[in-house]
């Protein structure tokens, strides 16, 4: 009878002690709330408490120390999760690190600092990044010209440009929106913001934030692009003193021969290119192919991840985490990127392969890292000016949208895979 009991007492301890010590947030088609997943996880970094990111196991599933607070915070935001003993911790964590599996573990350390490129003043259209983070709870602070002038982006270590204009062009709104209100205030604004800081026009202050945002990258910096701001970006830094602006845009014509004075050096992602010198066209280069792969809908607009090793290409393979392979396509002022303008050294990450486009691509500056995602909003197949913002309660599995939240999480993770 005596054995009987202290047999059963041992077991009871064994459980006791192992029982509850980790929390495995699954990110396959498991999990009810994949946005808010990551959400959740930046908290938790947030705390201090250092968190696995399982690249390929289930997804790319979040696994880190349990806390009572953190299982209330999960069920608070309907996140799905397991709470698993000790000895489970240790045979996931064995499964991955088998060098037959396409799997491996990032640690996460550090929740990084986010900051978001916006204009102040209110626009008709919005940010598909500020919204997701404000749905998965991610806090950032919204920076502009002003805090990239006077030295703010040093503070940050993940910085996201959007709809933006970097050649001082206003987005080639003209043809369609000159007498519009939003765009006579954005001209005006933007103009006096130029004159503060010296330049003639705005054209030469967005050449200033784009070098001072180069700057940020080389010194160790995350950048992250969607939409218009890849394509303006990098023909901005291609058109180092070179106005590539006609009089409408700045009260000048352009310099002659502007094209052949492109610097493609300059750039992070893109060679040889063409600009787009018609102020009435809705385009800002030859990198964009929005005109040139015809209108196929949303029911025929796909494109692929690329599946990457993750014990040995652990930086895309993180970018690209995803419980789909194959993710709906969405448009934007710049939709995708066509290939023939895509640097050798670029790594491409999502690709329409019958278009010969790529929609999602990567690659280093200096001591930084760069990534470009075509389009506008994940959730919406074609976002006109004017239209209602997404409503991401609609969309809390969008892997659109995990691709963006991959990105947010990147500066926490070791620059070398951990060894198990």
């Amino acid at each position: 009878m005596f054995k009987k009991f202290f047999f059963v007492f041992i077991l009871l301890a064994i459980t006791h002690s192992s029982f509850a010590a980790y929390i495995l947030i699954p990110m396959d088609n498991t999990q009810k709330n994949h946005l808010k997943a990551y959400g959740i996880t930046y908290w938790v970094l947030k705390h201090d408490v250092e968190t696995s990111w399982l690249l390929n196991y289930r997804g790319g599933s979040f696994m880190f120390k349990y806390n009572e607070v953190f299982e209330k915070e999960l069920k608070i935001r309907g996140v799905s999760y397991q709470v698993i003993a000790d000895v489970q911790s240790t045979a996931i964590l064995q499964q991955i690190a088998d060098p037959e599996v396409n799997m491996d573990e990032v640690k996460l350390h550090k929740a990084p600092k986010i900051a978001v490129y916006s204009p102040k003043n209110k626009l008709p259209w919005d940010d598909a990044v500020t919204m997701v983070l404000t749905y998965a709870e991610i806090p950032y602070d919204v920076i502009y010209d002003d805090e990239v002038m006077t030295g703010s982006l040093p503070l940050y270590d993940w910085l996201h440009l959007h709809h933006e204009d970097f050649t001082g062009q206003y987005g080639k709104f003209w043809a369609n929106y000159r007498n519009a209100e939003w765009y006579q205030n954005d001209v005006k604004q933007t103009e006096e913001t130029a004159r503060k800081y010296g330049f003639n026009k705005a054209s030469q202050l967005k050449q200033a934030v784009s070098k001072k945002i180069r700057d940020f990258v080389s010194g160790g910096g995350y950048l992250f692009s969607m939409c218009s701001a890849p394509d303006s970006y990098d023909v901005a830094l291609a058109a180092d003193h070179v106005d590539i602006c006609d009089v409408m845009f700045d009260g000048d014509p352009m310099t002659p021969n502007a094209q052949s004075q492109l610097n493609y050096n300059n750039c992070f992602a893109f060679k040889d290119f063409t600009i787009v010198t018609n102020p009435m066209e809705y385009e800002i280069s030859s990198i964009d192919a929005t005109q040139t792969r015809g209108r196929p809908g949303p029911e025929k607009d796909f494109f692929t991840l690329f599946d990457f090793s993750a014990k040995w290409d652990w930086v895309p393979a993180m970018l690209c985490q995803n419980h789909e392979t194959v993710i709906k396509g969405f448009m934007g002022q710049t939709t995708a990127f066509r290939k023939q303008f895509i640097k050798s050294n670029v790594l491409i990450m999502g690709e329409t392969k019958s278009l010969n486009e790529a929609r999602y691509i990567h690659g280093d500056f200096g001591k930084g890292t760069w990534t470009f995602y075509g389009g506008h909003d994940p959730e919406d197949y074609e976002h006109l000016v004017g239209d209602p913002p997404t409503d991401l309660n609609l969309f809390p599995n969008s892997p659109g949208y995990r691709l963006i939240l991959n990105n947010i999480l990147f500066p926490a993770a070791k620059k070398e895979k951990r060894k198990t």
